[in-house]
Formats: structure tokens, C-alpha cells, sequence
């Protein structure tokens, strides 16, 4: 089991955003996973943490956005 350092789950939560960012439309978990190749459970992680600092909306059930 490898522990994710606070740097390394900054890292990922910047590639998450950047995937939203550069996907142009509200995307799901799924398709994160996609973008980035990272795993489902670091993907989960990073964006409860965008959205509990208000970095992404849900414009619909599921879809997340960066914050306008």
C-alpha cells in the first residue's frame, strides 16, 4: 500500500482541475479517470477536496465543473 504524501495529493488535485479545466464541459469521476490516468479512489479523493474549498460546482447530479 502506498500513502499519498500531502504533495502528492496536492499534485493530484491540480490534475484534476486542469482535466476539468481542459475538458471544457462538467465531467464525472469516470471520466477524470479517463483524462488523467489516475486511480478512481485518488480522483474521489481530490475532488471532495475541491469541492468542500468551493473549486467546483455541480451543474447537474454527477458533473463537476471549476468554479466560476
Amino acid at each position: 500500500m502506498i500513502l499519498l504524501t500531502k504533495k502528492t495529493e496536492m499534485e493530484t488535485t491540480e490534475k484534476v482541475l486542469e482535466a476539468m479545466k481542459q475538458a471544457g464541459v462538467p465531467v464525472n469521476a469516470g471520466k477524470i479517470v479517463e483524462l488523467t490516468g489516475l486511480e478512481r479512489k485518488d480522483v474521489d479523493k481530490a475532488m471532495k477536496q475541491l469541492k468542500t474549498a468551493g473549486t467546483i460546482v455541480s451543474p447537474k447530479m454527477c458533473y463537476w465543473e471549476p468554479s466560476k
